[in-house]
């Protein structure tokens, strides 16, 4: 099957510059994504308490994230209206599909922490080659 260069890109081509799957890519591979699909996976949550549970991420962070998340069908917003405003959020049909894909990096890193620790600590150790020489 032949396809010009713009069906190519409807159809999914991560490795082309121009592709749109490449933004869904760096959404889903964000470790604040992971973390916080991690957290809506286990039910619905409120600003503050995804904060408080993920340790690390700013007010900031949290925002836009969550904002991606929610533009990019993954995440539902609900704003009750009541006094104070309670606002939750919840992963929609397609934010659960990747939970799996999700879990699996995560029981990744934490099985490998310790190869990839040592390779770490063995890579800063070595005697690297002098700066602005390829090696």
């Amino acid at each position: 099957m032949v396809t010009t260069p713009a069906e190519s890109t409807l159809l999914g081509s991560p490795y082309r510059a121009d592709c749109p799957t490449r933004r869904i890519l760096d959404r889903v591979g964000d470790r604040w994504t992971v973390l916080i699909v991690g957290v809506l996976w286990e039910g619905d949550a409120r600003f503050s308490e995804l904060r408080r549970r993920i340790e690390g991420i700013s007010q900031k962070m949290l925002t836009q994230t969550l904002r991606g998340l929610e533009r990019d069908g993954l995440v539902r917003r609900t704003v009750y209206p009541q006094v104070p405003v309670r606002v939750e959020y919840a992963l929609t049909d397609a934010g659960r599909t990747l939970r799996e894909p999700l879990r699996a990096l995560q029981e990744w890193a934490v099985e490998h922490l310790v190869d990839v620790s040592a390779s770490q600590e063995a890579y800063d150790l070595a005697d690297r080659t002098p700066a602005g020489v390829a090696g």
